[in-house]
């Protein structure tokens, strides 16, 4: 196996060569489709139906958006974790998609990244779900892992062979430091989810945000440090930030 990694439209991608396939570790954004097919057919001089199984470990713009273009394109499967219903489901899942969509748009402007369409349907219809623990379907040195926390579906993907894992979104980099993501909706799981990869002891970990880093005492010593013992969620922040204004204008 050689994974290869390219720089996405706000995120890493990361891409899976094995001689029998391609397996994309994430199901990226729309705005990174061209860039992942192109790394197929023209640096890897692959055709694109190589890409055999696309995951999507969670349902936010950078992680999910690129995935049902690049079935259409390639013809590969698509596999998630199998929790029931949709994350963006009625009218408030609908609000947070766009919330999400919009968060996306400005952490874009911030990297200096042109504006580009990274519209993508809230809910998605998987070709594959995976349960704790189960193998990839037609990579089976990789493991699915249910890290969940930031969402009720979070995926890492644990590749035996050289005991390493992609955990998505799992902690991300701010500052030189790695801490919990925004949103966590699910501060136990979350906190279970940090544990579980910790337990692991693995020789490396890929981070959407942040490339392949080592998990030292220190990040993880810090990680924990900043895990929210409460949700810590879009509407929570809505009405913490209409609480301080209230409280400003009346003082």
């Amino acid at each position: 196996m050689k994974l290869h990694q390219l720089d996405g439209y706000i995120q890493s991608i990361y891409l899976a060569e094995h001689h029998h396939g391609l397996l994309l570790l994430d199901g990226c954004s729309r705005a990174d489709v061209d860039k992942v097919c192109h790394f197929i057919t023209e640096d890897l001089n692959r055709p694109l139906n190589d890409l055999k199984l696309v995951v999507v470990t969670h349902m936010h713009p950078d992680h999910a958006g690129g995935a049902v273009k690049l079935r259409e394109l390639s013809g590969c499967q698509v596999a998630t974790a199998n929790v029931p219903g949709d994350w963006y489901h009625g009218l408030d899942g609908m609000l947070m998609h766009w919330s999400d969509l919009l968060l996306a748009k400005w952490v874009a402007k911030r990297k200096g990244q042109p504006a580009q369409n990274i519209w993508y349907n809230r809910k998605l219809k998987a070709d594959v779900l995976l349960n704790d623990e189960n193998p990839l379907p037609g990579f089976t040195e990789w493991k699915a892992l249910f890290t969940q926390g930031h969402t009720d579906r979070d995926l890492s993907l644990y590749h035996e062979p050289t005991h390493r894992v992609y955990v998505a979104d799992l902690m991300v980099t701010v500052k030189g430091h790695y801490i919990p993501p925004f949103p966590v909706f699910y501060p136990n799981r979350y906190k279970a989810s940090v544990d579980k990869i910790v337990q692991l002891k693995p020789r490396g970990v890929w981070l959407a945000h942040g490339g392949e880093i080592e998990l030292t005492e220190e990040i993880i010593a810090h990680l924990r440090a900043r895990s929210p013992n409460r949700p810590i969620t879009h509407w929570r922040s809505v009405k913490a930030k209409v609480r301080r204004a209230i409280f400003k204008k009346v003082a």
